[in-house]
């Protein structure tokens, strides 16, 4: 059946109450003036002997009842005192155990009512069972009450209510309880069994429309209360699409209240034998659908909220599991709580009717989507898993405090290993859960193989990037923190992708070289490392002295924390080049990978320290000048000082110009001396 058929059928059903409505009103009418004008015979006696056989049952029962009551309201001080400050289990006990006490006391009083019944001769639907069993009803209803409200003991309450509202409360249910329930038990068999069935529906109406008179006060009574109640429980945020909901009925959630009521009323007055019960059942079943649904979604909600928290052992071997998991619990649970909420909103609609869901899911159609969806959600929590589970081993084989230290080769693949699965396995997730939702994946994946195949033709940079990446990761040219020199630049590798490497220079900017500008890797880490000592000395120093002290600050760079780094003997090369002011002496030092800098500088200042102490002069550049005999320089050019140059600069020849010495960075001494023969110009010498 369609949805515009079921709407047909409602409005159709709806004219049909309508029309039973206004005949019950007029049927209504014509008994209430039966019984004004007198018309219906009425029964006095016959009326006063149901009374009078009755009324010693009432007093005996009432009477019990009240004598029981004081005896238990002893027994439920001591219990209130025993359930204070006591634990939850135990409390819940005390409850249940003065729950049991006050239903002793019903039953007490309503057995001490059947002995005078009994001994007058008690028949089945008589006045007095009536009366015993509209008492039984009523008063188990006020003994649920008490045990939900508690309105003299707080300590036995269940609710979290303050003692006056669960005063009120109990005050407005238990005179509801009393009048619908001897009114339309007792009072109205009464009357149609000795007077009319017309005066017995007279009572009923009326006392039922008090009843919703009155209920409509204690609505409107406590409006602003339950709004407000409804703006905290909002404020908090618990249970996202439970709160809103409230935030859309808090405004006028007492129309909705005032409206139920009074469709239930009038549907007690046109069709109590089908529309009511159907009405009120589908009520119980939607609340009760409601309160599960609540009750789970709050769960989800706190168990998302709290978060997961994993053991000390668990968090040091993988910090980053407890992160991933708070990432994907609650996603898992929010789509939890949606499917939840969304089976509530069918139920409620298979209760109601609105909706043949569990015939839908009867037909093959049904459980062909039902179980498409359910397969494709179960895809993607095994996904969420299994990707979960590749990123913590991964992470595991990263972490340096357990099992061994990895390489930078390891570290390398690893992470590239991480990337490429993440790439590879989601799109692979997403093509079963395509096929799953009942998608032809085939047309996807020859249109990807297309757009793929023009992408790599517009894009050959791009492909050039890959494909130098695959072979410098193939020829392992270099590995996250090594230093290198790619395209130019030298720094630390920090990142390596499949399209581009990413380093880090001394200066700390960050450079993303991609692939397709690289034509030479310069890797200064693999393996080993040399620091190459070049040292200049004066031409009047000893060689001998110098290559021995170059020993000896290599024996005591030894013996510093440097020397766990050095892996072989110094190597000696000697004189490599006699330099414009110096002789170049070199030697070699064999390092592990990444340390010649460090090491390097620490031996530089171990021999500057040597050769000080041996008197080993590290030459700087100087300047004679010499003048033609029996001239002098004038007293504007007298010797001056100005920086010197750096050791190994060449020598320049220029002519002599009282203002054209001065250098930035050299130092030049100024000499007078003997010139030689013929010599015309100054001449200006480095020594």
């Amino acid at each position: 059946m369609t949805i515009l058929d079921r709407i047909t059928a409602y409005t159709g059903s709806a004219v049909e109450g309508s029309a039973e409505l206004i005949g019950t009103i007029i049927r209504l009418a014509d008994h209430l003036g039966a019984v004004v004008s007198g018309a219906a015979t009425i029964s006095v006696s016959g009326l006063w002997n149901s009374v009078r056989s009755v009324l010693l049952v009432v007093t005996v029962t009432f009477a019990a009842y009240f004598i029981l009551r004081l005896a238990f309201r002893r027994l439920q001080r001591v219990l209130a005192s025993a359930a204070q400050g006591t634990s939850t289990i135990r409390r819940t006990g005390i409850i249940g155990l003065s729950a049991g006490a006050d239903l002793l006391t019903v039953l007490g009083a309503w057995v001490m009512g059947y002995l005078p019944a009994l001994y007058a001769g008690v028949q089945a639907g008589s006045s007095q069972t009536l009366f015993l069993n509209a008492f039984l009803f009523i008063e188990l209803a006020k003994v649920a009450a008490r045990v939900l409200l508690a309105p003299r003991w707080t300590t036995l309450r269940l609710g979290r209510i303050d003692d006056t509202t669960a005063a009120y409360w109990y005050f407005w249910l238990s005179r509801l309880v009393s009048a619908i329930g001897y009114t339309l038990f007792f009072v109205a068999p009464l009357l149609a069994a000795n007077v009319s069935s017309s005066a017995a529906e007279a009572v009923r109406i009326f006392v039922l429309f008090c009843a919703l008179a009155m209920a409509w006060v204690i609505i409107l009574q406590n409006r602003d209360a339950v709004r407000a109640r409804l703006g905290r429980y909002v404020e908090r945020g618990e249970a996202e699409p439970l709160v809103r909901i409230l935030s859309g009925v808090a405004t006028f959630w007492h129309i909705v209240a005032i409206g139920y009521l009074t469709l239930i009323f009038v549907l007690w007055l046109a069709n109590r034998e089908a529309a009511l019960p159907f009405v009120l059942l589908a009520t119980v079943q939607s609340l009760i659908a409601m309160a599960i649904g609540v009750a789970l979604s709050v769960v989800v909600v706190r168990v998302a909220t709290g978060g997961m928290h994993l053991p000390a052992d668990i968090k040091a071997r993988l910090p980053l599991l407890e992160q991933r998991l708070n990432a994907f619990v609650p996603n898992v649970l929010r789509v939890i709580r949606g499917l939840v909420m969304v089976t509530v909103v069918l139920a409620i609609a298979q209760i109601w009717r609105l909706a043949d869901f569990i015939g839908w899911l009867s037909s093959e159609f049904g459980q062909r989507v039902v179980t498409s969806v359910i397969a494709a959600f179960l895809i993607l929590l095994a996904g969420g898993l299994v990707h979960l589970a590749v990123q913590s081993w991964v992470e595991y084989r990263l972490n340096p405090t357990y099992g061994r230290m990895p390489s930078p080769r390891e570290r390398t693949l690893l992470g590239l290993f991480r990337n490429a699965f993440t790439i590879v396995f989601s799109v692979v997730i997403l093509l079963l859960v395509l096929t799953q939702l009942g998608v032809n994946v085939g047309p996807l994946l020859a249109g990807a193989g297309i757009i793929g195949l023009a992408v790599g033709f517009g894009s050959q940079k791009l492909v050039q990037d890959v494909i130098n990446g695959a072979f410098i990761q193939f020829e392992n040219a270099m590995n996250e923190g090594d230093m290198v020199t790619v395209g130019g630049i030298t720094g630390v590798v920090e990142r390596l992708t499949i399209r581009s490497v990413s380093l880090r220079t001394v200066d700390g900017a960050y450079h993303l070289i991609p692939f397709s500008s690289v034509e030479s890797v310069s890797n200064f880490m693999r393996n080993f490392s040399y620091h190459v000592a070049a040292i200049g000395v004066s031409y009047g120093a000893n060689i001998s002295n110098v290559k021995r002290a170059m020993r000896d600050a290599f024996e005591r760079l030894k013996e510093t924390e440097f020397g766990e780094h050095i892996i072989d003997d110094l190597e000696m090369h000697g004189v490599t080049e006699f330099a414009d002011s110096a002789v170049v002496v070199r030697a070699r030092i064999k390092t592990k990978p990444g340390q010649q800098w460090t090491l390097g500088r620490a031996y530089n200042e171990i021999l500057k320290e040597v050769f000080d102490e041996r008197g080993i002069e590290i030459p700087f550049p100087q300047v004679t000048l010499h003048l033609p005999e029996g001239k002098n320089m004038p007293p504007a050019q007298a010797t001056r000082v100005v920086d010197a140059p750096r050791t190994g600069e060449k020598s320049r020849k220029r002519s002599v110009d009282g203002a054209a010495h001065k250098r930035q960075r050299k130092s030049r001494v100024v000499q007078d001396g003997p010139a030689d023969e013929g010599q015309g110009a100054l001449e200006e010498t480095e020594v």
